[in-house]
């Protein structure tokens, strides 16, 4: 194992460690367990294309991993692509991935909109509730194609309860915005905001949805929800 595979490895393992909720009860089986998949998910990440993009960062991957896995168990999913969003970084940043699991690769990274109530720069507040304009984390399943206001467009359903479940009752899809460049980013100081959607650019839309479509695996990210997705994961 390499300088870099050990270190990634040293970091998810601690983290996975402080994340027990009672630290008494950990049996021989359970730390076994933990230490298999943080190796593994070491191992893919050291592994991934970059394709000569940015890579994710470990933390937002690990968690996407697990969580794919998890879903991909219980059928949920079924193509092995990974799109992951890190709201934990500005909007002015390309925090969007799309990873082929197959290929170890990085297809696209982009920039990605949150919702105008979640933040201005920086995407700080969340919500599943209709109306309220703020963008939803979690893990959710991709689905069908349609044509909306913004042309090609992709419904997405939540696969959590309580944080993006009511998705698709409120149109929280990906397509394409004119807001969402660097042309935007150039004039206002921040990227434009959608009404909850992880809108794209427009000329990054019909590409994306093309490969992402037809239950494959959406994780958006932010660290102050973490331990409510994980939570919601396992149930």
């Amino acid at each position: 194992m390499n300088y870099k595979s050990f270190s990634l490895l040293f970091f998810v393992l601690l983290m996975s460690f402080n994340s027990f909720p009672d630290k008494t009860n950990l049996n021989p089986i359970s730390l076994e367990s933990t230490e298999k998949k943080a190796s593994e998910n070491v191992s893919v990440y050291s592994q991934i294309d970059a394709n000569s993009f940015v890579l994710p960062s470990f933390e937002s991957f690990n968690l996407a991993l697990d969580g794919f896995n998890h879903l991909k168990e219980k059928g949920l999913i079924q193509k092995n692509i990974l799109t992951i969003v890190d709201f934990s970084l500005s909007s002015t940043t390309k925090r969007l991935w799309v990873i082929d699991l197959d290929q170890n690769k990085v297809l696209f990274q982009t920039l990605v909109a949150h919702g105008r109530n979640t933040g201005e720069e920086f995407a700080q507040a969340f919500s599943n509730q209709a109306e309220s304009y703020k963008s939803s984390v979690g893990f959710y399943a991709t689905a069908e194609i349609y044509k909306g206001k913004h042309g090609m467009s992709l419904k997405l359903d939540g696969l959590q309860k309580g944080l993006n479940d009511k998705a698709r009752e409120r149109a929280v899809v990906i397509h394409g915005a004119d807001y969402v460049s660097e042309s935007f980013i150039k004039q206002n100081k921040r990227l434009g905001r959608s009404q909850g959607c992880p809108a794209v650019p427009v000329e990054m839309n019909q590409k994306i949805i093309n490969v992402i479509k037809d239950k494959s695996c959406l994780f958006i990210y932010h660290p102050a929800a973490k331990q409510d997705i994980v939570s919601k994961l396992a149930s």
